[in-house]
């Protein structure tokens, strides 16, 4: 193997500014189109014909981003690599209805999306971001990222019980915030708010897909700042590194074996079944226009999948140092140790020994180190998009990430050094 990268700041530096820009998967996408735009990627319609000229493109559709790079001596049944990962992650999201309030509180009506560490969001400044639709059929995005809400939890003189038996959460009654003060709550509050914070005419929002966030931007942690702490890792993390990787690989010129893909999916929180998720139509149609735009038959698409691998790319977990029993105990990833390599005999992940070798000789080209999670038997894992990918479309996918603490709360927490090594990683793994 050859001597690791030498760490590079920079680009955890520009992580941190990812993901403070990026509170929704609508964010995470434009976010992530301003870096592919800058490394000379193009905005294509799915409304229009496309063409199977040289370059780089991409396709928006909601919070979901799919870019491809054609190099040099492709063909129409030239194979894909495909990063896969996605925008999503589990937060507090307005209500169709959103003004309420009781006993003289202004309050917003959320629902749960997805299966966050529901304790975390009590007692957080937050915003409020996302897509408002408008009477014209265009859409806006807005992102009030200052101290707008707060959930309050119950001080401990009215819940004694709370240290010695644990909190103990209702998600319909315990995670309203509270926006400001007053009995006359209106319907349209809301909503009248944010279209002046976001300069549109009073009345032309008719539709709205919102949710909020924490507005603590990310930092970093420790005695020596080796560690990062911030929202959204998972995992945007992942769709920050795969955007990295593969502009780098479009800008290098060179004459690639394979074409380079990245497919950053929504709803992956809450199983992908939708159509901007993993398990819906957009990266197949969008790999087969492809293929037939460069004058490919259906047999050339055919040849083109038998020889496709995806890294879908996921958080996962690192040991947890006061809880490792809850780990597999030959199996103990380790901050800045290296992307994992994440394994399930039960198909809860996709990686296979086939697949692992791909990775491997990835890590080896780049001069990563990697580590391999398996979960413990008492404990089930949870699954990524990699299965998804794996069946829906008959592709080899293998499933890897970063191990992280604390997934699923407001603030995860990786080592410094690990989104770097994993982008590193991708690179290799494009420029195959």
């Amino acid at each position: 193997m050859r001597t690791p990268p030498h760490f590079d700041r920079g680009h955890t530096d520009d992580l941190m500014t990812f993901l403070a820009s990026s509170p929704t998967p609508y964010h995470a996408v434009a976010s992530a189109a301003e870096r592919l735009e800058k490394a000379g990627f193009r905005q294509v319609s799915e409304a229009d014909a496309w063409d199977g000229s040289l370059g780089g493109r991409y396709v928006l559709r909601g919070g979901a981003i799919i870019a491809w790079y054609v190099p040099k001596g492709a063909h129409p049944h030239t194979p894909f690599r495909i990063i896969g990962a996605h925008t999503d992650s589990p937060n507090l999201r307005v209500k169709p209805r959103p003004d309420s309030g009781a006993h003289g509180w202004r309050q917003v009506a959320v629902e749960i999306y997805g299966g966050p560490l529901m304790n975390s969001w009590l007692d957080r400044d937050l915003g409020i971001a996302g897509r408002l639709s408008l009477r014209d059929g265009t859409s806006r995005l807005v992102n009030v990222d200052r101290p707008l809400l707060r959930v309050p939890q119950l001080a401990i003189h009215l819940d004694r019980t709370v240290s010695s038996e644990g909190l103990k959460l209702d998600k319909q009654r315990h995670l309203q915030p509270v926006w400001g003060l007053g009995d006359d709550v209106r319907d349209g509050d809301l909503i009248a708010f944010l279209e002046e914070e976001a300069g549109i005419p009073a009345g032309e929002v008719t539709g709205w897909d919102l949710m909020t966030h924490s507005v603590e931007p990310p930092a970093y942690l420790g005695r020596d700042n080796e560690l990062l702490a911030g929202p959204r890792m998972d995992n945007l993390l992942s769709v920050h590194a795969g955007t990295a990787a593969l502009a780098s690989v479009a800008g290098s010129g060179d004459e690639l074996p394979h074409i380079p893909v990245l497919a950053a999916f929504d709803h992956e929180e809450n199983g992908s079944q939708s159509d901007t998720g993993a398990d819906g139509p957009l990266l197949g149609g969008v790999l087969e226009r492809s293929v037939f735009s460069r004058g490919g038959s259906y047999e050339d698409r055919a040849r083109a999948f038998a020889g496709t691998v995806c890294l879908s790319s996921d958080t996962g977990h690192a040991v947890h140092p006061n809880y490792a029993e809850r780990h597999d105990p030959t199996h103990h990833p380790r901050a800045d140790a290296g992307p994992i390599l994440k394994v399930n005999v039960n198909n809860r992940y996709a990686t296979d020994g086939s697949g692992r070798a791909v990775f491997a000789a990835a890590c080896e080209k780049a001069g990563v180190p990697f580590q391999t999670f398996v979960s413990n038997n008492s404990m089930p894992c949870g699954t990524t998009i990699g299965p998804i990918t794996a069946a829906r479309h008959g592709i080899r996918t293998v499933d890897i990430g970063v191990a992280i603490l604390s997934m699923h709360s407001v603030r995860e927490l990786c080592g410094a050094k690990d989104p770097y090594l994993l982008a590193n990683a991708l690179a290799a793994f494009l420029g195959g």
